[in-house]
């Protein structure tokens, strides 16, 4: 987008806060690359900006521009997302609907009672789990977006539906494509009428976990979020579940 903003031509003397609240502007009225008619979300915005300017941080820190623009830019703000789940019955009802792909039914009840993204799901290999000195099986990764290691203790749900123990990947098979189409129909077999994503598994393990009580810290580590900040957010849904 900057790129685009630009015409292609920037050097780091012409980077001056004018250009770079012009580039906010920008973005706030801008055009998706990949869908030309919509318009980039708000949640787009504040993440391209801020990403702009972590990079301005650097370039001043390294003496490409002589100004720390930041100390005069205004980040634009996220907007808080609703973030879908499955209730504990949704969930049941989901675990005992057939699934025309398998391996997809497995992997994102895995999902479910564990809060893996997709990214660690799909390279979860058996060797990433193994039996821990204080009893049951463990897993240990390396998460995908974060970079981050953890041990993570596993139930014995999880492990069932894991399947029979072998090498290599666990969800042998198991594709992104299968999470748009096939979940949906999936889901809507199930009786659920909800847009639900395979990230959304994700946030019903952190939901039902907050909701049956497991404390707020306990969840941060299972989730390996790095800010406590990040994991408070489902606490919101939990408080609109206590109105009802």
């Amino acid at each position: 987008h900057f790129k685009n903003f630009t015409h292609g031509k920037c050097t780091f003397g012409e980077v001056t806060v004018p250009l770079c609240r012009k580039f906010r502007e920008y973005l706030t009225t801008v055009h998706q690359i990949k869908h030309p008619k919509k318009l980039l979300s708000k949640n787009s915005q504040a993440g391209y900006f801020s990403t702009f300017m972590a990079c301005l941080k650097i370039a001043y820190r390294d003496k490409l521009i002589k100004e720390n623009v930041n100390d005069h830019l205004e980040k634009i703000p996220w907007e808080q997302t609703k973030r879908e789940f499955l209730t504990q019955d949704e969930l049941q009802k989901l675990a005992a609907t057939p699934c025309d792909i398998p391996v997809l039914k497995r992997a994102s009840l895995f999902a479910c009672l564990t809060g893996l993204r997709f990214s660690d799901v799909v390279a979860l290999r058996w060797e990433n789990i193994q039996q821990a000195t204080l009893g049951g099986q463990w897993m240990r990764i390396r998460t995908e977006k974060t970079e981050t290691e953890a041990t993570l203790p596993l139930s014995a749900e999880a492990i069932a539906v894991c399947g029979e123990r072998g090498t290599g990947l666990v969800f042998k098979g198991f594709t992104k494509s299968m999470t748009s189409a096939a979940l949906r129909n999936w889901v809507k077999a199930a009786g659920i009428n909800k847009h639900i994503t395979f990230h959304c598994f994700r946030h019903t393990f952190a939901t039902l976990q907050l909701a049956l009580g497991t404390d707020i810290y306990t969840v941060k580590e299972m989730l390996t979020h790095k800010f406590l900040s990040t994991t408070e957010i489902y606490t919101h849904v939990i408080n609109h579940k206590k109105v009802e």
